[in-house]
């Protein structure tokens, strides 16, 4: 097996590559075809052990196959995974197997091989796939590609509980213990406990670290916010809701009393700016996945050992989580295109996934709600047992989420890169417009989606 990086410049002259991909390892799948070449492209992973993952379970699978592989690692810095991937698109060439970040599927659909026969056989063994994963990765009558571990994340509460109880009276780590069952308290765990928490919180100046801006994060959390309000801004037609929408003016109004109570400068952070509150021990609370708290982990341990992840606050319409997943496609142009469903077959199994996820200190999440029990979210700490609760458990009554669903796709991918609902609560809280007037602003930004303007 040959494995090399690949750079922006490389991957454009070659037409190679495209965003996060989540690939496993175990049981062999000799039925698909074996020998000859595959050139896979994998997403560049930011927990450096998990490249070491990936490599181990494709060489594995590589040679009890007698196929050779071509593994490229490409980053998602300046975008080189989605010009890549645009790249091979355009020109029919490239590699066989590519990851796609959540929206590219969609956006590719049309030369992405069916993966229903691999599909329907993983969920034979393993139960329902996240319905998150399926709104993205199923595409004009059939699934465009295999839901991925590698690089797939939840957003939950990763809270500094001292600061917490200390500051807000709220002991979340019995609410939320690393154990099967909710424990005292969490049934109190709502948007409005929270934000009496951040109120509290920040006026001891440690506010909760949530962006407000046009990036990933804030788009998500916000998203999950919205979906527990019952608060969709459009119907799976592609008709707009805004208007004479009560839910989702209750939405906007509480993002706004809830944004008071944040610094000042939320609405320009970006995707790491939670990440350095957190770590710098200047925030009681954010929302993102385990990577927060593995770099404090490294550098301010003393932070580190006194988080606890949680699940996301629940709001009228129940709990949701934040989930942002990858997706691995086949170019219907490809060479070998039995060969790559056979590969990916073997790293949808349960022993590749818990293998990958268990060397990234349980930052990948599968996309079966029977593979949340692996022993590294047990393990895994200080304190022992901190990111049990990252995972969506059963006991969370919670379902996943991803901002402006239940829209089209097409019509969501545009809604969720022009961050639509983090800039209609900006409008009111910083922008000075009313209500009335952000909806009204909303409601054209969607007509005008939808005409394709």
């Amino acid at each position: 097996m040959v494995v090399k990086g690949m750079t922006r410049r490389g991957a454009l002259r070659s037409g190679a590559g495209v965003m996060a991909a989540g690939l496993l390892g175990a049981p062999m799948v000799h039925a698909q075809g074996t020998g000859g070449s595959l050139r896979v492209a994998f997403w560049d992973h930011w927990v450096p052990t998990g490249n070491d993952a990936m490599r181990a379970l494709v060489t594995e699978w590589s040679q009890k196959n007698r196929v050779e592989v071509t593994l490229d690692f490409i980053n998602t810095t300046g975008n080189q995974l989605q010009l890549a991937g645009a790249a091979q698109a355009q020109s029919k060439s490239g590699h066989d197997i590519i990851s796609l970040a959540p929206w590219d599927v969609g956006t590719y659909a049309s030369v992405l091989e069916p993966v229903d026969d691999v599909i329907n056989r993983l969920i034979a063994k393993y139960g329902p796939i996240n319905p998150v994963a399926e709104y993205l990765a199923k595409r004009e009558g059939a699934w465009r590609g295999v839901p991925a571990t590698s690089g797939t994340q939840n957003k939950p509460a990763c809270v500094r509980f001292d600061l917490m109880q200390e500051h807000a009276g709220l002991d979340v780590r019995a609410m939320w213990p690393a154990s099967g069952q909710p424990g005292p308290g969490a049934d109190q765990w709502t948007w409005d406990t929270f934000l009496t928490a951040a109120e509290k919180c920040g006026k001891a100046g440690f506010p909760f670290g949530l962006p407000m801006g046009a990036f990933s994060d804030a788009v998500d959390w916000v998203g999950a916010l919205f979906a527990s309000y019952g608060a969709s801004m459009m119907d799976e037609k592609g008709k707009p809701t805004v208007r004479n929408n009560p839910k989702l003016r209750t939405a906007i109004e509480y993002a706004v009393r809830l944004s008071k109570t944040l610094p000042n400068d939320v609405w320009a952070w970006d995707d790491a700016s939670n990440n350095r509150a957190l770590i710098s021990g200047k925030s009681a609370l954010v929302f993102n996945p385990p990577s927060a708290w593995a770099v404090a982990k490294r550098d301010q341990p003393q932070v580190a050992e006194k988080c606890w992840t949680i699940p996301m606050p629940a709001g009228p319409e129940g709990r949701f989580l934040a989930y942002l997943p990858w997706t691995s496609g086949i170019w219907n142009f490809g060479r070998n295109k039995q060969t790559a469903k056979a590969l990916l077959e073997f790293l949808g199994e349960r022993s590749s996934a818990e293998a990958l996820t268990s060397k990234t200190s349980g930052y990948d999440i599968p996309p079966f709600e029977t593979m949340t029990d692996f022993k590294i979210w047990e393990t895994e700490g200080p304190p022992v047992g901190t990111v049990y609760n990252y995972p969506l458990k059963p006991h969370h009554k919670a379902k996943p989420s991803i901002a402006f669903a239940p829209a089209p796709g097409e019509f969501a991918a545009q809604m969720y890169v022009q961050a639509l609902n983090t800039k209609v609560i900006a409008r009111v809280a910083q922008g000075g417009d009313t209500v009335d007037q952000a909806l009204g602003w909303l409601e054209r930004e969607l007509t005008t989606i939808v005409r394709g303007g």
